[in-house]
């Protein structure tokens, strides 16, 4: 058994894979450092290099320990919207917060900025490629489950259509320096949905 595996070694390396994740939502690829992973965990810097054998590798954890959360966050509220009445617009809502993620709900352009960098700079790290195919295909099966689940109806191809309606919308207000990319994104699918 090594340090790592025990239970003290666990919760350090949970702490760190936690700070990356903040630090990885708060400022992209470029705010996971070692010192400033370190920091935020309150743990020492080498910390960062004996549980992880890279900041790629730390940068994955983190990539994994967000999106599980997002993921299991959109499983519990597609449970309560399966036992009560819901409208569209609650759907509307849960795929925007699947898409966009929750901070994008506080309007502004940062934290939907910073989810598209992610996603269009994870090519750039070979170590990501697999990760963020897996995430997307757990996140396509609950979509699709969403949809299925509200009556709605809406075929695997339809579906990734209005993902890519999605993504066109809040790309095209982050280039035109629109306030509310969540706003546009959200004008979008209600014209398709409603």
């Amino acid at each position: 058994m090594t340090a790592a595996s025990t239970p003290k070694g666990e919760r350090r390396r949970h702490l760190l894979v936690v700070a990356a994740a903040e630090l990885l939502t708060e400022g992209g690829f470029a705010a996971v450092r070692h010192r400033a992973v370190a920091e935020r965990a309150g743990l020492p810097l080498a910390s960062t290099t004996y549980y992880f054998d890279s900041l790629d590798e730390l940068i994955g954890a983190a990539v994994r320990h967000e999106a599980e959360g997002e993921l299991a966050e959109g499983r519990r509220r597609l449970e309560r919207l399966s036992e009560q009445p819901h409208a569209t617009e609650d759907v509307i809502e849960l795929i925007l917060d699947l898409l966009l993620g929750t901070a994008s709900r506080q309007g502004g352009t940062e934290s939907v900025l910073l989810r598209y960098e992610r996603l269009v700079g994870s090519p750039r790290r070979p170590g990501l490629a697999e990760l963020m195919r897996d995430l997307a295909a757990r996140l396509h099966e609950l979509l699709g489950e969403i949809f299925t689940r509200s009556g709605m109806g809406i075929s695997r191809d339809r579906m990734f259509e209005l993902i890519a309606l999605v993504d066109g919308a809040v790309v095209n207000a982050l280039i035109e320096s629109d306030p509310d990319p969540r706003g546009a994104a959200r004008r979008m699918l209600r014209a398709q949905l409603l």
